[in-house]
Order: structure tokens, then sequence, then C-alpha cells
């Protein structure tokens, strides 16, 4: 089983559904730098969160894109879905195609967390280059293999590991 560190471990044992936003400005990828995770590692992935019960998809995008990251967005459309499982772990990820309509790149907190608690360490803008320099192990399995951003637009509907 996977070691967990304690900002992540309210999140085991449980399904989750959650929300990410592609999202390319001036050929740059927007991502999050998670502190470390599982089994102590960072970890690279596109903006998103969890929605919460009564909340509609489109409007948790655009909240969780905010407070990640400082960028107001506009949901363009849905991409794909995958299914993240690394017990005790379990996610159902809706990825979204977005576009920045305002704000400012920072790097945004959680406000359910406490401060000592933050997952996020960073927010950037990444050239594919920059993408590839990131260990494969730390970044989210959709960024594993790109040979273009425009391969986010053109996945398969469903993934799973």
């Amino acid at each position: 089983m996977n070691e967990l560190t304690p900002p992540v471990a309210p999140y085991a044992h449980q399904l989750r559904v959650r929300v990410s936003g592609i999202c390319v400005i001036d050929k740059k990828l927007v991502l999050a730098k998670h502190g470390k995770t599982i089994n102590n590692k960072a970890f690279w992935a596109p903006p998103g969160g969890g929605l919460e019960f009564g909340e509609k998809v489109h409007d948790c995008l655009k909240r969780e894109f905010l407070e990640e990251t400082g960028i107001e967005v506009e949901v363009v459309r849905f991409l794909f879905v995958n299914e993240f499982l690394e017990n005790p772990l379990h996610a159902i990820e809706l990825f979204f195609e977005v576009r920045a309509t305002g704000g400012k790149i920072i790097t945004g907190t959680d406000p359910e967390a406490a401060e000592d608690e933050q997952l996020i360490e960073n927010v950037q803008l990444l050239t594919l280059p920059q993408l590839r320099e990131i260990p494969t192990s730390d970044k989210h399995r959709i960024l594993q293999h790109l040979f273009s951003f425009d391969d986010l637009f053109g996945m398969s509907h469903y993934f799973s590991n």
C-alpha cells in the first residue's frame, strides 16, 4: 500500500469525483505542483479538485482553477475521463478544456486545508520541453507521453491505471 502524507490522508479509502482543466496560454500548459503526496513524492498535474455535493461540474472547475492558480476560466468542452487508482486513493477525474478569461497566475491555496497542510507548492506555465524535464513518475499519467499539447485535446475518452 502507498504511504500518504497527512494532507492527502483524508481522501483515502473513498471514491472521489474530481474535475481538472487543461489550459494552454501562449503555448505553455498551466500546471500545479503538489507537494509530497504519495510515497513522499511531488506530483505535477493540471489544476482541479473535488466536486462538492450539489455543485455543478463547470462551477467546481471554475472555483478550483481560481483557488489554485488565480486564473479565471471559462469551460470550453469536455475532453476525457481518467480513473486514478493507487491504493488507498481512488478518484474519477473529469478533464475539460478551459480558456483563461482573467486573473493573474499565482500559487493558490486550498481553503479547506490548514496553512501547514497545503498540497500545492507551485503553479507554473510550462513549455513542452520543460514538462519533459520532470521525471515521469512525478507527473500525472496524461502528461507522461505527450508529443505536443494538442495531444491532450484529442485523447480517447477513458483512461485507467
